[in-house]
């Protein structure tokens, strides 16, 4: 794509389509890197912990499981660190330096007070199996969920870099990260440059990964909706949502072809590695295909680079129509930013309280643990791969289904039906697996669960986050996207500890944790029926005027 610079008559329509779908496409890897990068360590979960973790087990390796118990607790303190960094930075903007200062200041002493209690805790004994085991499955949560710490910042710093460096920059920042942690992830005793066991050099170039996941989450649609013409913004945007879920489905296939491709052994010992590997296909072709698309128009307004913003206006929507859009861009420029709790708090409560109830219904679960959930039910690694398949299968079908049907049957509707569903579906999974009947019926639950996640609560969260803020407080859409990631790591780090405990496995036979996610979609569906306004065909200026009443 050439320098937009020199145009001097505007495209015909299907030049100007096909140069405008060329770059959105571009922007939407970012969102099937989201998808892919997420996902894949639902096919290596198993090979990770057979190849890291499980030796500690063995009274003969004690000394490994005293550096893997160390360590691990080491890390931790350094992620509720940065985790800390997070939220600290969001209170000072909700609540004011002075009073985020204070606010912070007394979090800081309760999370030492913490780290010191944690860190000075005691080693479990060589013949302390059963605590031990306790250990391991905690850190088979945090290698699977470590990709997600690095999202919480990325997410955290994208609005930062959008506006320091650029969009177009921060997408390129995001495609060198992710990069960098398929190549890591491929090879961390080689490329273990920590001091760390090698397990834990895995983890930190996946949340190097995450760092870039997190930037990619909003950048790409934050790129796709700036370069779009309002008319079609939306359908555009949309395309972002899409993308996320076919990396996810890409991902499950790719890792089906590799662990068909050697026995167990080979799949334990190099199988997995190729997995993470296939991400660097994308990624490069991300990073290369991104520095042939312009920066968007709104950006370079802001820098006061005027004549080349107008020239990509021109490619895009044609002469006539280009000295018009960048005038309403020059006002909207200009548009007054006002403290975060101008509208009051019901309306970051609302935000903040969709994404939780968006995570802690399970659905990381399943997505990250397809695999773990459906060797549970008796499947072979083969099988439960396939399975998995048919899993993100389903995600894209009702995920396009969701797009054409959110503007029809509103925001609320679809959120209700939803979480009833999901309800329904996770209860009855824990009654199959309490009962240890985990066949035929099980995998339709599984699967029921999917559609009405990736129908309503999976692509009408991000639409109703997108409308409830007005435009003089969206950058409050932070607070609600941190706090996604965080419950998102908060799920899939619990599952396992959950799901693996010895006591909870005795009595519930792992039905335990899908009832907890079920009445919280039982929970999720009274908030909704309760608090959520309907915005469907509502301009967002009359979104406004409801939070101002």
């Amino acid at each position: 794509m050439k320098n937009n610079q020199n145009i001097k008559k505007p495209s015909s329509g299907y030049e100007t389509s096909f140069y405008l779908i060329a770059i959105t496409l571009v922007a939407t890897i970012g969102g099937f890197l989201f998808g892919f990068d997420t996902a894949v360590v639902n096919g290596a979960e198993k090979s990770l912990v057979d190849l890291y973790i499980t030796k500690a087990l063995d009274p003969a390796n004690y000394g490994y499981a005293v550096s893997l118990i160390t360590q691990y607790r080491l890390l931790v303190a350094i992620v509720f660190f940065l985790v800390f960094l997070v939220i600290s930075g969001l209170i000072i903007r909700l609540s004011g330096l002075k009073r985020g200062i204070i606010t912070d200041s007394v979090l800081l002493i309760l999370l030492i007070f913490f780290i010191v209690r944690y860190l000075s805790q005691p080693v479990p004994l060589s013949g302390a199996l059963d605590e031990i085991k306790e250990f391991a499955n905690s850190v088979k949560g945090f290698v699977v969920s470590s990709a997600l710490v690095g999202c919480i910042i990325g997410g955290a710093l994208a609005g930062f870099i959008a506006k320091l460096a650029g969009r177009k920059t921060g997408l390129i920042i995001s495609a060198v990260t992710l990069t960098v942690s398929a190549f890591g992830a491929w090879q961390p005793e080689t490329l273990n440059f920590f001091g760390t066991l090698d397990v834990y050099s895995f983890l930190i170039y996946r949340i190097i990964g995450g760092v870039g996941i997190g930037l990619a989450s909003l950048l790409s649609p934050m790129y796709i909706a700036e370069i779009a013409p309002a008319e079609i913004r939306g359908k555009l945007v949309s395309w972002n949502q899409f993308a996320i879920v076919s990396g996810m489905v890409i991902i499950y296939f790719v890792n089906y072809l590799i662990a068909r491709s050697g026995n167990e052994q080979w799949l334990i010992n190099e199988g997995w590695r190729w997995m993470f590997f296939s991400g660097v296909i994308p990624s490069v072709l991300f990073l290369l295909l991104l520095l042939l698309i312009p920066e968007t128009p709104r950006y370079l307004m802001m820098k006061g680079k005027d004549d080349e913003a107008l020239a990509i206006i021109t490619r895009i929507s044609g002469k006539e129509s280009a000295l018009r859009i960048r005038s309403e861009i020059k006002e909207t420029l200009h548009e007054k930013n006002v403290p975060w709790l101008s509208y009051g708090f019901f309306i970051i409560f609302i935000a903040v309280t969709l994404s939780v109830f968006q995570q802690f219904v399970g659905i990381n679960v399943v997505l990250y643990y397809a695999g773990n959930i459906f060797r549970n039910m008796g499947a072979s690694t083969d099988t439960s791969l396939l399975q998995t398949i048919i899993v993100g299968a389903i995600n894209m079908l009702f995920t396009i289904i969701a797009i054409f049907t959110v503007d029809r049957f509103g925001r609320k509707p679809l959120l209700i039906i939803g979480a009833v569903i999901m309800s329904v579906s996770m209860l009855s999974l824990g009654f199959s697996f309490f009962a240890r009947q985990t066949g035929f019926f099980a995998l339709f639950c599984m699967l029921l669960y999917i559609a009405g996640f990736a129908m309503s609560w999976g692509p009408v969260t991000w639409v109703l986050l997108s409308e409830i803020f007005p435009n003089s407080i969206r950058g409050a859409m932070s607070v609600p996207g941190a706090t996604l990631w965080i419950a998102n790591l908060i799920v899939s780090w619990t599952f396992p500890v959950l799901n693996d405990n010895v006591w909870l496995t005795a009595k519930f036979n792992h039905g335990f944790s899908y009832w907890i996610y079920g009445l919280v979609g039982i929970v999720a569906a009274l908030f909704v029926y309760k608090f959520i306004p309907e915005t469907k065909g509502k301009s967002l200026e009359e979104i406004e005027k409801f939070w101002k009443r």
